[in-house]
């Protein structure tokens, strides 16, 4: 099950996706934002696989977000939902994975999807690299690569990533990173989880 974000500022736009993506197996809605900031804000916690997202929003619009994500170096994939038909090239440099025209079609996006789908599944089979663990410190989100992270510590309510540059803290239970990371992780202890790589 593939979970999505859906962006945008006018509410009536985000009641339509929201139906569209219902009608689709496998992917199911998360949440939702009216711009970017508040996208930005959700994303640690939500942890959306895709990003349905608008280009024209007030504050922070959709470009400057997948800006932002981009520049990360770990994202959601892009799939933008808008009014505007002259983005596109400006879309696909900042890596959107599709670029759909309002009044968005269910076939079409249907299409967009399963794209986004293949790429989401290429990049975490063939790139550890690529996989992060997200956390927010400070109000700000921080992508702790995978192939970076020495061990994880369970204490209290968080878990504790201990990696080359330090540590941080993530919601997930040691549970749900061993199950979600198989190869990356093994138990030493019932509160630490070792990479196998180090």
């Amino acid at each position: 099950m593939w979970n999505i974000l859906i962006v945008d500022d006018e509410q009536p736009a985000r009641d339509r996706l929201r139906r569209l993506v219902g009608a689709i197996p496998d992917y199911r809605v998360a949440g939702e934002a009216a711009n970017g900031a508040e996208a930005l804000a959700k994303i640690p916690e939500l942890a959306p696989d895709i990003l349905l997202l608008d280009i024209s929003m007030p504050g922070m619009d959709g470009m400057a977000l997948a800006s932002v994500l981009q520049e990360g170096g770990a994202s959601p994939a892009v799939v933008f939902c808008t009014a505007y038909q002259d983005q596109a090239l400006k879309a696909f440099e900042v890596e959107a994975v599709d670029y759909l025209v309002k009044p968005v079609r269910a076939e079409r996006l249907e299409k967009a999807l399963e794209k986004a789908s293949r790429y989401l599944g290429t990049r975490a089979e063939d790139d550890a690299e690529q996989q992060f663990l997200r956390s927010t410190v400070g109000g700000k989100v921080v992508l702790t690569p995978l192939a970076r992270v020495v061990c994880l510590i369970a204490e209290d309510k968080y878990t504790t990533v201990v990696h080359e540059n330090g540590t941080t803290v993530v919601d997930e239970s040691l549970t749900e990173l061993e199950n979600c990371y198989p190869s990356n992780f093994f138990r030493v202890h019932r509160n630490a989880l070792i990479s196998r790589k180090h």
